[in-house]
């Protein structure tokens, strides 16, 4: 593992330093066979992922398909070696031409927004993954998934595990998530796809994620509602390299696992530690639920090992960023959501 860097000065070292792969990812995929796509390469994560793959894997091709309607991503992905292909990954006839690869990152999926258009947030959240599931039948898939399908659970239970039944408390977005998962599983199980269902909570970059969030509340004097008063968060870093790690692990039929860290941490006591190294008083409204969005990270750290950046860490890394008003893609966690609707 690389010593951890006091700071990033810019975008482009700090990219630099999360795509770099660490060597047990070198060793996984060296004993993968096959090239890999990305589905839903042109969101939050999916570039550093496909640039992460192509380090770890140089000699393996690695294709990124997405619509790319965000300036600058596509020719970003070619610079780094990834092939691309511009596709609507709900039309079937589009989804049938693409490669069969080998391995497959599914990273597409609506949650922002989900409430304004409820039928798309359905499509793209459950017909797309089926017909995902049968076109790469073949494919070993690893499917994003979120620790929103399970139930909020006590916050001092130690987290939900994969044994856990996913039912959401509420929401659309949360409820579709569940349909998503159904639809790789049926279909892993029908023709003996491997897989694995990836249960994210929160990624963590310094351009977004619940850390930043909070750290700009705290910077700008603006309240922070605590009622969803705990959260587990984890380096893109780290869960980027456990996505791709794996197709080494995938099983038959597709099974879940939790990715985050493993410390369940207070909100309002990380607003504090904000406000410390920001030097201002963070504003605090409501009272901690005793329930929530809590993740067990117990399977992920067992077959893995550990995140290599711990919590403490992030928040000195958001603080840094924050307090030199660098770089933000603008786009809100809502991991204070309680009713579902994003």
């Amino acid at each position: 593992m690389n010593k951890l860097p006091d700071r990033f000065d810019t975008v482009e070292a700090m990219e630099d330093f999360m795509t770099a792969p660490p060597d047990a990812l070198i060793a996984d995929l060296a004993k993968t066979p096959g090239d890999i796509m990305v589905l839903g390469v042109g969101g939050k994560m999916g570039p550093t992922l496909a640039r992460m793959a192509k380090r770890a894997a140089p000699d393996k091709k690695v294709i990124g398909v997405a619509r790319f309607s965000e300036k600058g991503v596509r020719e970003e992905l070619t610079r780094a070696g990834v092939e691309t292909i511009p596709t609507d990954l709900l039309d079937r006839a589009a989804l049938e031409k693409l490669p069969k690869a080998a391995n497959v990152v599914f990273m597409a999926g609506r949650k922002f927004g989900a409430s304004g258009d409820v039928p798309l947030t359905w499509a793209m959240n459950v017909q797309m993954p089926a017909m995902v599931a049968e076109v790469f039948k073949a494919s070993r898939i690893i499917a994003f998934s979120t620790g929103n399908v399970y139930p909020f659970v006590p916050v001092g239970s130690g987290g939900a595990t994969e044994d856990t039944p996913p039912v959401p408390p509420s929401g659309d977005y949360a409820n579709s998530c569940v349909g998503r998962e159904r639809m790789f599983e049926y279909f892993s199980a029908m023709h003996g796809t491997p897989g694995r269902l990836f249960r994210l909570n929160y990624a963590i970059d310094m351009r977004y994620g619940v850390l930043h969030d909070i750290g700009r509340k705290v910077r700008d004097g603006e309240t922070i509602d605590v009622t969803m008063g705990h959260a587990n968060v984890i380096w893109q870093g780290d869960a980027n390299a456990v996505a791709l790690r794996c197709l080494a692990q995938a099983t038959t039929p597709t099974t879940p696992i939790n990715v985050t860290g493993p410390e369940t941490f207070e909100i309002a006591k990380v607003a504090e530690e904000f406000g410390r190294l920001l030097g201002k008083k963070p504003k605090l409204t409501g009272k901690p639920a005793p329930t929530g969005w809590i993740n067990n990270a117990a399977r992920m750290v067992k077959e893995f090992g550990p995140p290599s950046v711990s919590l403490a860490k992030l928040i000195e890394w958001n603080a840094d960023w924050v307090a030199r008003n660098m770089k933000t893609i603008n786009k809100p966690t809502k991991y204070e959501v309680r009713d579902g609707t994003y």
